[in-house]
């Protein structure tokens, strides 16, 4: 297969996976089912452009996951309560960044 058919082929698993996050704010699930396909196709994606949208896409699950955590069971002294609308609001702007850089057929900035 040739590299573009290639990146066409992963750029559409990036595409599905920003979905999945995006429907996380409804059914919770779709978020695990993404970052397994993140994993799976993790190989495939080498060094092309796309590693750093499947980079950001683990890193707002994992980091994501997190402050959920953590907000969840500091809600009982309500700073919850405020870490859960920080991580929503977070977890929206990774996926919305993400989606329109690869819209866009940019890569991701990452740090390090």
């Amino acid at each position: 297969m040739k590299t573009h058919d290639v990146d066409a082929e992963l750029k559409k698993y990036a595409f599905a996976v920003y979905i999945l996050q995006a429907l996380s704010f409804l059914l919770l699930f779709t978020a695990i089912i993404g970052v397994i396909v993140n994993y799976i196709k993790d190989d495939d994606v080498g060094v092309s452009w796309l590693q750093s949208h499947f980079i950001w896409q683990k890193n707002t699950f994992w980091y994501g996951l997190l402050w959920i955590v953590l907000g969840t069971l500091t809600t009982p002294i309500f700073i919850g309560y405020a870490v859960l609308g920080f991580t929503t609001i977070w977890l929206i702007y990774r996926i919305a960044k993400g989606w329109i850089y690869l819209v866009d057929g940019k890569a991701l900035y990452l740090k390090g």
